[in-house]
């Protein structure tokens, strides 16, 4: 029989791109409380950052009768025409905006929205803007594209609010792109319109793009919802980003879009041709549907929030050595633990970490929380008040026993 040569072995060397990301801190803390419940573990979880209320029912219906009708082919890439529409209307009618079908894309979800933008508008060694605390995937995305996150960091004792004085700081000959969240994941903080305003102006005069995510725009606990979009002259500047999971409690839908001028849009769509394509046939009529239809849901849920958002707030700020500005607008709760951290009062439990301290929560007090590293500050936890009150009433009671040294 004829000898054959052995099969050399593949060498799976990762892409530096690739090498430059890490899973995401809030997925992975998802994974690990589903592990323990799987094991009977009674978890708390404050980790998710999804609405705990049901899709609305006539948005399910949607779904049922595009399933029952076959709408479940191909649609055009960015979107089918009647998705776009109704996006660029709901905008219109919420936001004062003026956006026409060529400046949209409809994305799996805001996250890809983001990914789309960023891959196609940035360079290796551009730098982008990012005020801190971001959300987790902000930084890796730039990190994957090749860009550079400039981390501005906003001060606690001002409710984590940015400026256009931070930016302009911040701006050099290479800053290419400026992102801003507002309300913010994780601190709930918002940009007041005026400062807003004078965030555009500042980056517009620069060059540079303003990059908003609006995916909590409709969950803000004073004033009315607002888009710089609105303002005269923008568009050419900003690209909008949006999505439906927050506001019409859609997280597992995945409908994201961004709103931007035409050239931006179509290179986005260019690359979405070569990844996903279109979104889910099925969800895009759902999507319709919710910015089409009713919206008393949306401020159901915010009237929900804001009630879990003074209660949680309140719990926390009795526990001794904890702080906890308030937030402003989406559903999460930044509270300070700094006290807990290092060589702080020997009376207290203290941890190396807050990503050490979050592990022995969910380990000893079945809670989970996202530990600070994961946006960017080294003092704080992110909790979702996104849940019941008597698991909110639960989790803080398991709370305070754990930073007491009850837990066990």
């Amino acid at each position: 029989m004829a000898q054959t040569s052995p099969i050399a072995k593949t060498e799976l060397t990762l892409s530096q791109r690739v090498s430059r990301i890490s899973i995401s801190s809030t997925a992975a803390v998802v994974a690990e409380a589903d592990r323990l419940r799987a094991e009977g573990v009674d978890i708390v979880d404050f980790g998710v950052g999804e609405p705990d209320f049901p899709t609305p029912d006539n948005v399910k219906e949607a779904a049922i009768r595009a399933i029952r009708e076959d709408f479940s082919k191909y649609t055009a890439i960015p979107g089918t025409t009647e998705l776009r529409k109704a996006i660029v209307e709901r905008h219109a009618a919420d936001l004062g905006t003026s956006y026409n079908v060529p400046e949209v894309i409809a994305t799996a979800g805001g996250k890809q929205a983001i990914y789309n933008l960023v891959c196609s508008f940035i360079n290796a060694g551009d730098e982008v803007i990012l005020p801190v605390p971001y959300w987790v995937t902000f930084y890796d995305v730039i990190n994957y594209a090749g860009g550079k996150p400039v981390l501005l960091r906003t001060k606690e004792e001002q409710n984590f609010e940015l400026t256009a004085e931070m930016v302009k700081s911040a701006l050099t000959p290479r800053t290419r792109l400026v992102i801003v969240n507002s309300p913010s994941n994780p601190s709930g903080a918002v940009v007041p319109r005026e400062e807003f305003e004078r965030i555009l102006e500042v980056t517009a005069s620069h060059g540079a793009l303003l990059m908003s995510d609006e995916c909590y725009s409709h969950l803000v606990y004073e004033g009315s919802p607002y888009s710089i979009a609105s303002e005269p002259g923008a568009k050419d500047h900003v690209v909008i980003i949006g999505s439906l999971s927050k506001t019409y409690a859609m997280t597992g839908w995945r409908v994201g879009y961004a709103l931007g001028p035409a050239p931006l849009v179509s290179a986005m769509t260019k690359l979405q041709s070569h990844s996903t394509s279109n979104p889910s046939s099925i969800a895009q009529k759902a999507a319709v549907e919710a910015l089409r239809g009713p919206q008393d849901s949306v401020q159901h849920m915010l009237q929900e929030y804001r009630r879990r958002r003074a209660f949680i707030v309140e719990r926390l700020r009795e526990i001794p050595g904890i702080s906890c500005t308030m937030p402003g607008g989406a559903f999460y709760a930044y509270p300070n633990v700094s006290a807990f951290l290092g060589n702080g009062d020997p009376q207290r439990r203290a941890f190396p970490s807050t990503n050490e301290m979050a592990k022995n929560i969910l380990c000893e007090a079945a809670v989970a929380v996202v530990p600070g590293e994961a946006f960017g500050t080294e003092q704080h936890f992110r909790i979702s008040y996104a849940t019941s009150m008597e698991k909110l009433d639960e989790g803080v009671k398991r709370l305070k026993r754990f930073f007491s040294g009850q837990a066990s």
